[in-house]
């Protein structure tokens, strides 16, 4: 920090910001550079509003002092960290396409059952007893990151468990953070719209580890996930200790999963030893989630005989294999289930997932995102429609692209689908579509609470309209 002290102007901070509508008297404003807008554009607004000083690219102009920096991203992390030091003392990042926030919650609450004050951070918010914080991104900007680390703390959370995103990665918002442990997923595709590339993607994600984590310590890796051999060749090679999970695992390994009526039955083996379990939870998938959780936790010094028993108490994330009900026939029932799979790989483990679950035949509500990665569109359809008898196109939250064309994109990958526009026709349409035996999976949005359509976000959340939807056709909820 003291090449950052040297360039800092001679003047009393009183806050920090990359919002020029939010700086106060007496503020820096940082002009952050972005794939919409370039900050510095907003300076004189800044400045209007108080600013007495600016972070800028050097040769910024400015009527008041400029803290020059070639990354003022980093720079801004480096401020907030400064300006809001605290952090709890163990801090476990999570990233990878999918799982990070199953992970982040299973770890939160597995360290609780040990007795911790533990929180997670994420696309959920940020949680822990007595804070609960809604966050507008999966990894917010620095300042806000260590505010809510901050006052995280200042409440006694001592655990705590951080998605870590891909843009939050390349855009240096995590920098400045205390991560003890890392996990990494797994990589599959996903924010192709911004990285550009798998090898972009998977460097971003890689940082984590490589680059914010302290040499010698533990990257857990889920050996079944894609990318899990180049992650733990990277990890060796950057001088951090690879610790991996799953059905190659060398710390926990995955010996069989079978699927039960209310969950699954795991059996683990860790150190010699063959652990018999039950998750309380439906899909495959999340044995993976919770053995890389079990063994975050395990890494900040607890055994496998004191975790691993405590996953049968655990229970799943809103929004991820949500169950919204059940639908009641004569001869049987029909289940409902909300998840926030949206991307191919996703869409397609969900629906395998769910598959040994089912007697009858999968339904399955999809579509995409506006203003974001087209190329996956056509195989989000195509996953869906390889794996479910019953494939129902509808909106995702367009945003300000045309709702039609990306129906008509998804359609590619699936030509025999049904398309219905409006998404709570949509699931109105499944749930009447089931017979007993089969299940409907509604993909994409999880516990996500509102539809953006154009630049406005309408309030609107899966889980109630499955729900609304059961009981007018005389359903459990």
């Amino acid at each position: 920090m003291t090449a950052l002290a040297r360039r800092l102007p001679d003047v009393e901070i009183a806050g920090l910001t990359a919002d020029s509508r939010a700086v106060k008297p007496g503020w820096l404003f940082a002009a952050l550079s972005g794939t919409q807008a370039d900050g510095r554009t907003y300076i004189e607004s800044a400045i209007q509003n108080g600013a007495a000083a600016i972070l800028a690219r050097p040769g910024t102009p400015a009527p008041v002092p400029v803290v020059e920096s070639e990354q003022p991203r980093l720079t801004l992390a480096q401020l907030a960290m400064c300006f809001h030091p605290q952090q709890p003392r163990m801090i476990a990042g999570v990233t990878g396409t999918n799982g990070k926030t199953s992970v982040a919650r299973f770890a939160s609450q597995l360290w609780d059952l040990c007795g911790h004050a533990a929180g997670s951070l994420g696309t959920l918010g940020a949680f822990a007893p007595g804070y609960d914080y809604a966050l507008k991104h999966t990894t917010p900007d620095p300042v806000e990151i260590h505010q809510v680390l901050s006052g995280m703390t200042t409440v006694g959370t001592t655990h705590l468990a951080m998605e870590v995103s891909s843009h939050g990665l390349a855009q240096y918002r995590a920098d400045g953070v205390n991560f003890q442990i890392a996990a990494f997923t797994n990589l599959t595709r996903d924010h192709f719209d911004y990285h550009g590339s798998f090898e972009e993607y998977y460097k971003a994600k890689r940082r984590l580890f490589t680059q914010l984590l302290p040499r010698g310590n533990a990257v857990v890796i889920n050996t079944d996930g894609p990318y899990a051999e180049t992650a733990v060749q990277d990890a060796k090679a950057y001088g951090r200790r690879p610790v991996t999970v799953g059905r190659q695992g060398e710390t926990l390994r995955l010996l069989s999963v079978k699927p039960a009526a209310a969950g699954l039955d795991i059996a683990v083996e860790a150190a010699g030893k063959r652990y018999m379990l039950r998750l309380p939870m439906i899909g495959s998938f999340q044995a993976d989630n919770a053995l890389v959780a079990a063994a975050i936790v395990m890494e900040s010094g607890h055994s496998a005989d004191e975790v691993l028993p405590l996953l049968e108490k655990i229970s799943a994330a809103p929004g991820r294999m949500e169950p919204a009900g059940v639908r009641r026939f004569p001869d049987g029932e029909a289940g409902v289930f909300v998840d926030y799979a949206h991307t191919p790989a996703a869409v397609e483990t969900v629906l395998k997932a769910i598959r040994p679950h089912t007697a009858g035949r999968i339904h399955v509500i999809v579509g995409a995102g506006g203003d974001r990665d087209t190329a996956k569109r056509s195989q989000m359809g195509a996953a869906a429609a390889s794996l479910a008898e019953h494939v129902i196109i509808t909106d995702d939250n367009p945003r300000t692209e045309d709702p039609a064309f990306i129906r008509a994109q998804v359609a590619e990958g699936a030509p025999k689908a049904t398309i219905i526009g409006d998404r709570e026709e949509a699931i109105r349409h499944g749930v009447a579509s089931l017979k007993a035996g089969d299940t409907l999976v509604i993909a994409g949005k999880g516990h996500e609470r509102g539809q953006m359509v154009g630049d406005v976000i309408y309030p609107f959340s899966d889980l109630e309209k499955a729900r609304e939807a059961l009981q007018k056709v005389g359903g459990d909820a």
